[in-house]
């Protein structure tokens, strides 16, 4: 007899969903679904793959309602981030769709005569995907889109957080006519993820895993994975600078940084966390941009008249409080901000955050963001550098010239000239450097991740051995 468990309302309080509790056999058995579906998945043409990816992208439109629900009660989101976590969702699977045909090799010159020397990439087998909450519908596709498109068979680990909106997923995909065990769902209580974690990636079948999350889990999970020589994308935590320099338009940057770091209430991984300001245009940028984030009121996500929604609990809250009352111990000043009501938490900023702060350090993934005044370019390059992290960053400058050499000396795996660090396209190499991880989704860069490249030969001359 199978449990279940309940996630509630981070808002309401109320049950926003029950789930099943898988145990380690359960998810054992997805993994068996998986490789015995493996050969028919695999063998199937390219432009087969495709039509079925192209219907799973209108089954996912079509849940666009449900989504909304789920997402709204399961961890307090707005309609409108819902329905963006939706958009772009359907268009990684498009993108994914397209390239079915793209998992391409070559022929290499050999200088063997007679020989035909082919670099040839195959599907890699079973990949699982362990999808995190705070962008839901976005993460949970993206760790199985790419993978599926090049012939994999695939295991979602939804998060305890969200399980229905990642159950979603998987439910449209099924709708769309993929064959059974193509595509599995593995939901667990939240104390048994660990285990549960740990006997997917043990399982024989599993030949590829993909995590975006924490840091800290990422790390757990790429020691258990090493133990078993199964390669892993990891993207994982940010802390992302964007820096004004002193010939900056201030009303862009302004936008670009309030965008940053307060949509979706700043849970996002490429969240706008420090704005490192040079001290010429300091003191016009946080007038501006105090003013900016005053009109960025918090409120029930149900009720939409707010920009931004819940966080996803009081633990953020308390995190979140805390990295504000220890910059402002230490010499900081809040400039917008105030008491949160519940999981409901004003955007809060903060002025003359300096490196010793843990405001500096620690990745907030909240409604926060701190400023740190820098006296040149290089010195702006240098704070942007000091962190452990290098997923995401930005430079505003009206030169671009100066821009493009600014964002060559950041250590990030992405960086936008005279743009948002929060910014995502299916087709493009998206992950991170440093503790941000390793390994790329997007585009051709996930072909690479989620196949085998293979060397096979075929000889048309009579074989000449030394012996």
């Amino acid at each position: 007899m199978s449990t279940t468990f309940e996630r509630r309302d981070p808002v309401t309080g109320a049950v926003a969903s029950t789930s099943r509790a898988m145990t380690v056999a359960d998810a054992q058995a997805a993994a068996d679904a998986a490789q015995a579906a493996f050969a028919g998945w695999s063998a199937l043409g390219p432009n087969a793959r495709r039509a079925l990816l192209s219907k799973a992208a209108d089954a996912l439109e079509a849940k666009a309602g449900a989504f909304v629900e789920a997402m709204m009660g399961e961890i307090g989101a707005t309609e409108g981030w819902a329905r963006f976590n939706l958009m772009l969702a359907v268009g990684i699977v498009r993108e994914a769709a397209a390239l079915t045909t793209q998992v391409a090799g070559e022929v290499i010159p050999s200088d063997k005569p007679g020989c035909i020397s082919m670099a040839v990439r195959e599907p890699a087998g079973v990949v699982l995907g362990v999808a995190p909450w705070n962008a839901p519908i976005i993460l949970g596709v993206r760790a199985i889109a790419t993978p599926l498109a090049c012939g994999n068979t695939v295991v979602l680990k939804a998060s305890e957080t969200c399980p229905r909106t990642h159950s979603l997923i998987i439910e449209a995909f099924a709708e769309a006519g993929l064959p059974p065990g193509v595509v599995n769902v593995v939901t667990n209580a939240p104390a048994d993820a660990g285990e549960i974690v740990g006997a997917l990636i043990d399982h024989p079948a599993v030949r590829r895993v993909n995590f975006t999350g924490s840091t800290a889990v990422g790390k757990i999970i790429a020691r258990r994975c090493a133990e078993h020589l199964k390669p892993a994308l990891l993207e994982l935590g940010g802390k992302a600078p964007l820096i004004v320099l002193d010939d900056a338009d201030l009303d862009e940057a302004v936008k670009a940084a309030a965008f940053g770091a307060f949509m979706n209430q700043g849970q996002i991984c490429m969240s706008t966390e420090r704005i490192i300001v040079v001290g010429a245009v300091a003191d016009a940028f946080v007038e501006k941009f105090q003013a900016k984030v005053a009109t960025l009121k918090a409120g029930d996500p149900r009720a939409g008249k707010t920009p931004l929604g819940a966080v996803v609990d009081l633990k953020t809250v308390a995190h979140v409080e805390g990295l504000v009352a220890d910059a402002v111990g230490a010499g900081a000043v809040q400039v917008n901000g105030g008491a949160a009501d519940g999981v409901l938490m004003p955007a809060t900023v903060v002025d003359k955050v300096t490196p010793d702060m843990k405001l500096f350090r620690e990745e907030s993934f909240g409604p926060v963001v701190g400023i740190i005044r820098a006296r040149d370019e290089a010195h702006a390059i240098a704070l942007a550098n000091d962190t452990e992290y290098g997923l995401s960053a930005a430079v505003f400058t009206r030169d671009t010239a100066r821009g493009l050499r600014v964002a060559r000396q950041i250590r990030s795996g992405i960086c936008h000239v005279n743009g948002p660090t929060v910014h995502d396209e299916a087709q493009m190499p998206f992950g991170g450097v440093k503790a941000s991880g390793y390994g790329r989704f997007g585009g051709k860069a996930g072909i690479e991740a989620f196949t085998d490249l293979r060397w096979i030969t075929i000889e048309t001359q009579p074989g000449h051995f030394p012996i």
